[in-house]
């Protein structure tokens, strides 16, 4: 283990929620390995849990003994191979030829003070810097593209037919588009990577107040009894991460 990592702790947890029959996210809690993920297999498809697993998995083999330009490629690579996988392989079976395989997936790479946020679709990554949050990924969602393209509220965009449908995921097309950002982190940083079922019923300042809790732990048992005290209509997913 690198002496780097023992900056970090970190938490994460997952439950179905109050409506669906099963859970579709699924995530990754390595401090010692610098790499946290949720995955949030596409609502309403079949065999998101599948997708969804299958993302974590493979970035847990990823090795660990690379430099961090390195391991970011390596993540960005499989990704892209999972891609290519869940878009052109497990939806041509012949049994289920219009079946559609996909996730959103959302990670935190780090070592050292280094950190790189890689995302696509609407689970997101936020930091909490002092008592400052901050979304740090952007929603690949229709509803996002409402309010950046048309200027729409958030609450009007919302309205709109199929506001929430995905403008990016794993397996959704045959090429995938990542979004990156890299940045340097400071002690005292908490991040949160959360599914959308998560977030949604949990406003800016809902979110802010757990992420002050002392741990991860304490951060994230938080999180999910506000959630859990609303109407929980997705699966839930989240991962706490301090320096």
């Amino acid at each position: 283990m690198k002496v780097a990592q023992r900056l970090w702790s970190s938490a994460g947890r997952t439950d179905t929620g109050k409506v669906r029959a099963r859970n579709e996210d699924a995530f990754l809690d390595q401090p010692q390995q610098g790499l946290w993920v949720v995955a949030d297999g596409m609502g309403g498809h079949q065999a998101g849990d599948l997708a969804s697993r299958l993302i974590v998995e493979s970035l847990a083999e990823l090795p660990a003994g690379l430099d961090f330009e390195d391991r970011l490629d390596a993540l960005r690579d499989c990704l892209h191979r999972l891609n290519r996988h869940l878009s052109l392989g497990l939806t041509l079976t012949g049994e289920t030829p219009d079946l559609l395989v996909g996730s959103t997936v959302v990670a935190l790479l780090a070592e050292g003070s280094r950190v790189a946020c890689v995302w696509a679709g609407d689970s997101r990554c936020y930091l909490l810097r002092g008592r400052q949050l901050f979304q740090l990924s952007r929603d690949h969602s229709l509803l996002q593209q409402l309010v950046e393209e048309r200027g729409m509220s958030p609450d009007e965009a919302a309205r709109q037919p199929g506001a929430h449908a995905l403008t990016r995921a794993i397996g959704a097309a045959e090429e995938l588009q990542l979004d990156i950002l890299e940045l340097e982190s400071l002690p005292g940083d908490v991040f949160l990577l959360c599914s959308d079922g998560l977030y949604q019923d949990l406003d800016h300042d809902l979110l802010t107040a757990a992420l002050l809790r002392p741990s991860p732990q304490l951060a994230l048992q938080r999180l999910f009894e506000l959630a859990l005290l609303g109407p929980a209509r997705d699966n839930l997913s989240g991962v706490v991460i301090n320096r």
